[in-house]
């Protein structure tokens, strides 16, 4: 598993080590609706994945759902195609690649509620790399440092102070724990489908506790309001 660690100067989630991705930008609505998604829904949806497919080859270097297995060195090669042109669609002619959305497996999307002016609607999607960890760049912008560490390693790093998670990636890397290989994470995946999920506060014996529903697929629901990295 791929984290990366945000500039502490960052203004959301400044110093946390959180998973690749970023916002949808016009330009990967636009090569969404190319592709042939009609729906809103449809749309929204593809150009979810092809920022996630973006911002992860921009922050890392990482190339994910590409019908291409290219090489490391095709791979820095995208990236900087990617950095000079600022969208994907000219990286893909630049480079003769196409896209496999289907590669990306919506795992789930959490939208909290909250009276902020800034509203996140963060979307979730696994990809299975096959040989695991490579060799990879931070973008030294909005990220400090990445790592590869296992859902349970992270966690332990968390815990021990080593990194700092905030309550959506805590969650998420203790529902991930549960799962030894990808087919198990598909299986999974299919038991509990992607859901909407949206943070809310309970009193337990008078104490307020953050929560998520009990039955998404994660197997804990929440955290006492002190201890929980909120952003």
């Amino acid at each position: 598993m791929l984290m990366v660690q945000r500039a502490k100067e960052m203004r959301f989630a400044g110093g946390a080590a959180v998973f690749p991705g970023g916002r949808v930008d016009e330009a990967d609505r636009v090569l969404a609706q190319q592709l042939g998604a009609l729906e809103p829904g449809e749309i929204d949806e593809q150009a979810a994945r092809i920022a996630a497919v973006r911002e992860t080859l921009e922050e890392t270097g990482l190339a994910v759902g590409f019908h291409q297995s290219p090489s490391l060195a095709e791979a820095r090669r995208a990236r900087e195609v990617l950095l000079n042109t600022g969208a994907l669609a000219p990286t893909l002619a630049e480079l003769g690649w196409t896209l496999d959305l289907e590669r990306l497996v919506a795992f789930s999307r959490w939208r909290p509620r909250h009276k902020e002016v800034r509203v996140f609607d963060t979307r979730f999607y696994l990809a299975d790399l096959g040989t695991g960890a490579v060799d990879l760049a931070v973008d030294d912008t909005e990220n400090t440092h990445l790592f590869w560490a296992s859902a349970s390693d992270a966690l332990g790093m968390a815990d021990s102070g080593e990194i700092k998670v905030i309550f959506p990636t805590r969650r998420n890397l203790e529902r991930l724990a549960q799962f030894g290989n990808f087919a198990e994470a598909l299986d999974h995946v299919a038991q509990f489908p992607s859901c909407m999920i949206t943070p809310f506060m309970e009193l337990r014996d008078g104490e307020p506790w953050l929560m998520i529903p009990a039955d998404a697929g994660y197997p804990v629901a929440g955290e006492k309001l002190a201890s929980a990295a909120r952003g």
